[in-house]
């Protein structure tokens, strides 16, 4: 059983370790043969073939994630040498890691560490995607208000408005109405269908309003019909370029609703700043 001091070295010895190769993460084979213990290359090489096979097992690329370089070492009196070295992403070190003798402590506790640390990367990745899905939501919502404005001044009430959004909704998920997609989805009739639609879509249908927006001034539109035209198009035009990219938007599956993203970020910051005002304090 480690000790704290001894965890407390380790986990400095893993930061220590990390450098950037090519702008990515990575972590030197050989100082990984010193951390984990192993007295020989020769022996420490069997371990990191058996990762290589893992990572082929999953799915993964070799290439992507144990690069062969060379690293030399000094030898006394300003002689140095050219070693063979393997530069390791975390993905890797973690299957190395799994792979090796969990009798050695180092071992014990590097599968626990590129563990923890993997999760903790899948985590931050998944918040990014969530604050990146909320604001395109937000911008939504404003180039829509900006439309609605713009149109209002044009001829077209809240009424109408609603129904040339409908139009664009049909234009853009191939036929099917707001109220089909949200049958489809499965998403609640009160609630607006662009809260359960994923990041793509969301930014599908801003930039066909916002299209829409510049053209109804551009192009003097108004009423009702020219301007539902015009909206139509739009949504047409960018349906077109997802469908040229290989992408229904009709067939992507809902995404979480957004206000429930929203409010996990909120809780995650109100977190974070109480962590901050109790470590202050201290």
């Amino acid at each position: 059983m480690l000790k704290t001091e001894q965890i407390h070295h380790l986990l400095q010895r893993f930061e220590d370790a990390c450098y950037l190769y090519e702008g990515i993460e990575c972590w030197s084979a050989r100082e990984l043969q010193e951390i984990f213990n192993y007295a020989e290359w020769r022996n420490f090489l069997k371990v990191i073939d058996k990762a290589r096979e893992a990572c082929i097992h999953s799915g993964g690329s070799i290439r992507d994630h144990f690069v062969d370089v060379n690293k030399m070492i000094h030898l006394g009196k300003n002689a140095q040498r050219k070693i063979e070295d393997i530069a390791l992403t975390r993905y890797a070190c973690y299957l190395i890691a799994q792979n090796g003798d969990p009798g050695k402590p180092e071992v014990a506790f590097a599968q626990t560490y590129f563990a923890v640390q993997s999760r903790k990367q899948e985590l931050i990745e998944q918040r990014l995607l969530d604050v990146e899905r909320v604001a395109a939501r937000e911008k939504l919502s404003q180039t829509e208000k900006k439309l609605s404005g713009i149109i209002f001044e044009r001829g077209v009430n809240d009424q109408s408005f609603a129904i040339i959004r409908s139009k664009g909704d049909e234009a853009l998920f191939g036929g099917r109405s707001t109220r089909e997609m949200k049958n489809k989805l499965h998403t609640p009739a009160s609630r607006p269908l662009a809260d359960f639609l994923p990041t793509l879509t969301i930014k599908a249908k801003d930039f066909a309003t916002e299209l829409t927006g510049h053209n109804v001034i551009d192009k003097d539109l108004k009423g009702e019909k020219p301007i539902t035209k015009e909206h139509i198009e739009n949504n047409k035009a960018v349906r077109k370029i997802l469908l040229e990219r290989g992408v229904k938007p009709e067939n992507l599956p809902p995404d979480e609703d957004v206000k429930k993203v929203e409010r996990r970020l909120e809780k995650d910051k109100k977190n974070v700043l109480n962590i901050s005002k109790s470590n202050k304090k201290k």
